[in-house]
């Protein structure tokens, strides 16, 4: 007994203890020696190879077998069911379907029976190595030949279909490998429950989560289990379900917290994903890893909650986790999208490593930010270091130069991307939309006519009726709309977002509502994009009752909702309602940004309310941290103006410095002055407005003063100015009145003689003149006595 307890260890296992210690190589050197190795030790050496992450050895030591049979015939070394399935794997994990074609050739010409273990790996190559493109589907042709089929040839052909998107199938297979009275295993649902997320199937969804609890304590704890119920639940949408499933499982792993904050994210419960991971954080045995971290990350920027932000980068420069390019990339967008791009400019600074989402990040970081020219300057060091350009850096780069507005820019990055080949989905509406901001819309109309006939979406035609309608092609955006409609195109919420503001440079209202019945008709009038463009419309074709019932119809605003109303408000008047609005906006939990702090200082200007407008001024940077620009110190000018308070106005701009070198602002104080009567102090504030005119048009302040002088009756200073003009060929923009007659809009010029109808309407106005002229001298007349 003693003598068979000390008996010395086979080769064979001499072998496989030298592969299972992490040292396949002693265990080749020691094979080497052995003078006729049979299967089993080739078998051996081949395994470790593989258990080593070795699959290209292994295959190589294979080859060898195969070869030493082929010189040794008398006593050949034949490949049995363990040597096929070791080198099958092997090729499944380095992705040679060839190899894997040839063996499986080789397995048929020998007769060698397929056996389970042989026909499982035969199915997991194909299925690792193939894809849903191939015009035969091997790995379904293998699970059919198949005599036998155990549980594990059914988990891989359901992972199969679930993997190449047959998720229909997936279940099917699923439902049949019950039927044949075979138990499913965990893997089989962690498989199976991803694929019904996919179809949408609620139903099933509840029956397979109840069959994986059915199967007892095993199943329904297991995490990888647990995970895939919390995914398929979350792609269902249904949070309440898979928070359940979370909390119910006995044992979390670090994949089990992502799930439930990835889920809570995806399903914009962004408050829940962060108050997990502030829970993952306070944990002992469980530490964030990558994937928590991003998703975290994430959360945060869709709250726009810097605080938060802050403190997750602290935790990663002090897990020295600041090294992971995927990390940094999130971080950078995170303080992008909380409007600290220059912070996110500095993570990106200090990578020590970048990939092209990296770069791509950066780039967009800046155009979304509004630092154009920053985002232009990083794609051209971008391309320095060697990096070729994708879709997403030619998206932003396009949008730089629709921003920057910039026509020969813009006909340059055009002609790189054609050079270089680069096209994607919607380049077509990206390129119109840039030239048609570039003030180039003949060029976007070539491009929507010769090159996109036979691929228009949606986007396309939203592009070109919106640049018609920015370059203030009126007709033309209209005629575009209508070839829409004939072309049987339904037009979407940003079709008639883009055609509204297309009625209000012709105040053409009752174009405005026939486009909203539409709307109503197709049940998108309370759609934000359509709502607010409607509230523009109505308020700015002097129809603010019906702005103020569509904006209080609406079920949600936005902050461009409510800068709209604010404007319309005060264009009309009404800056008490104004204000109203204002304080409903904060209240709401929406920060009002730089232009709504126009539309309502603007709306103070028109009703007087100076005080509360001072007070609204102020408040911009001490309670929302933005900071005023020449629009708002020249909103405030003319509120003070309008106000009478010239001189205090005249100091406010004095005390601004250069941040008043702005020609608008001076020029506001200028019309203050006319109103007002302050002469003198409008001359000294003419003669600083016309050193400015090398940098501004200050034809209408020129008028301006002239006017002044007239008002006074200094005729002859009125005359210098006017000649002034003439010889510097400064020409002020006529001014235009247009009225809609049958659906026709007539519009009319000072001193028109292009009108068809032209001398009946001189005619009139004469008739009119007189009739005025003795009305008046018959009052006069009538006050004598």
């Amino acid at each position: 007994m003693l003598q068979k307890l000390n008996k010395p260890p086979t080769i064979r296992s001499r072998l496989s203890q030298l592969c299972k210690e992490g040292r396949p190589d002693v265990a080749r050197r020691l094979f080497d020696a052995i003078p006729r190795p049979n299967t089993v030790l080739w078998n051996t050496i081949i395994i470790g190879f593989i258990c080593n992450g070795l699959p290209h050895e292994a295959l190589l030591f294979y080859a060898r077998m195969i070869n030493s049979s082929s010189s040794s015939p008398s006593k050949p070394n034949k490949p049995d069911s363990y040597t096929y399935s070791s080198v099958l794997k092997a090729c499944a994990t380095t992705q040679q379907l060839k190899l894997g074609k040839a063996i499986h050739c080789r397995i048929l010409r020998s007769h060698t029976k397929i056996t389970g273990i042989v026909g499982n790996s035969l199915l997991n190559m194909y299925s690792s190595c193939s894809s849903s493109a191939d015009n035969i589907d091997l790995v379904q042709v293998v699970f059919d030949r198949m005599h036998k089929r155990n549980v594990v040839a059914w988990n891989t052909i359901i992972a199969w279909y679930a993997k190449t998107g047959r998720f229909v199938k997936a279940l099917r297979q699923f439902i049949l490998m019950l039927e044949m009275g075979i138990k499913p295993t965990v893997v089989s649902f962690v498989h199976v429950l991803p694929a019904v997320a996919a179809i949408g199937d609620i139903k099933n969804a509840y029956i397979l989560y109840a069959l994986l609890l059915k199967f007892g304590t095993e199943y329904g704890n297991d995490m990888f289990a647990v995970s895939s119920a919390i995914f398929m639940y979350s792609e269902l949408h249904d949070m309440d379900a898979a928070r359940k499933v979370f909390d119910h499982s006995s044992e979390k792993n670090i994949e089990v917290w992502n799930s439930m904050i990835g889920g809570y994210v995806q399903n914009d419960c962004f408050e829940g994903g962060l108050h997990l991971f502030l829970e993952v954080l306070q944990l002992d045995q469980i530490a964030p890893d990558t994937v928590t971290l991003v998703a975290s990350l994430t959360a945060v920027s869709q709250l726009q909650r810097i605080d938060f932000g802050e403190q997750i980068h602290a935790y990663v420069v002090k897990s020295s986790m600041e090294c992971q390019v995927i990390i940094s990339n999130a971080l950078i967008s995170m303080y992008s999208r909380c409007n600290f791009v220059e912070i996110g400019f500095k993570v990106f600074d200090k990578m020590g490593e970048r990939d092209l989402v990296s770069w791509n990040t950066m780039v967009s970081a800046f155009v979304q930010n509004g630092f154009d020219d920053e985002g232009l300057m990083l794609v051209y060091e971008m391309k320095k270091q060697g990096l070729s350009i994708d879709s997403i850096t030619a998206t932003a780069l396009l949008s730089a130069v629709s921003n920057l507005r910039n026509c020969e820019l813009g006909k340059q990055t055009h002609a790189y991307l054609f050079r270089h080949g680069i096209r994607f989905d919607g380049m077509d509406s990206y390129l119109i939309d840039m030239y048609s901001k570039s003030g180039l819309i003949d060029s976007a109309e070539r491009l929507f006519r010769l090159n996109c006939v036979h691929t228009r979406d949606h986007v396309t035609w939203n592009a070109m009726i919106a640049g018609y309608t920015q370059n203030r092609e009126i007709e033309q955006a209209f005629t575009v709309f209508r070839e829409m409609l004939k072309q049987n195109k339904t037009p979407s919420p940003v079709t008639l977002a883009s055609i509204l503001p297309a009625c209000i440079p012709l105040g053409r209202i009752n174009l405005g509502k026939q486009i909203h019945g539409f709307a109503i008709r197709h049940s998108i009038d309370h759609n934000i994009f359509v709502g607010t463009a409607l509230v523009d419309v109505y308020s700015k074709c002097a129809s603010i009752s019906y702005a103020e019932k569509m904006c209080n119809s609406l079920p949600e605003k936005n902050s461009v909702t409510y800068t709209t109303m604010i404007l319309g408000y005060g264009q009309h008047g009404l800056g008490e309602k104004a204000l109203s609005m204002f304080q409903a906006m904060s209240k709401s939990d929406m920060s009002p940004d730089a232009i709504t702090f126009v539309a309502v200082l603007s709306a103070c200007s028109y009703s007087g309310l100076v005080d509360e407008g001072i007070q609204i001024f102020e408040s911009m940077q001490n309670l929302y941290g933005i900071l005023p620009t020449a629009e708002h110190y020249c909103c405030v000018v003319d509120m003070l103006g309008r106000a009478g308070r010239v001189v205090e106005a005249y100091e406010f701009v004095k005390q601004l410095g250069e941040k008043g070198n702005v020609a608008g602002i001076w020029g506001s104080l200028l019309n203050a002055c006319r109103i007002h009567g302050k002469y003198d102090l409008g001359k000294i504030i003419a003669d600083k407005l016309f050193k400015m005119e090398t940098e501004n048009d200050v034809t209408g302040y020129h008028v301006l003063l002239s006017n002044i002088y007239s008002d006074k009756e200094m005729w002859d200073s009125a005359d210098r100015v006017r000649k002034d003009m003439r010889e510097k060929g400064l020409r002020k923009d006529i001014g235009c009145s247009w009225i809609e007659i049958g659906g026709v809009v007539n519009c009319f010029t000072s001193r028109d003689q292009n009108h068809p109808q032209c001398d009946a309407i001189y005619a009139k106005l004469d008739e009119l003149t007189s009739s005025i002229c003795a009305s008046t001298k018959k009052i006069n007349e009538v006050s004598l006595f």
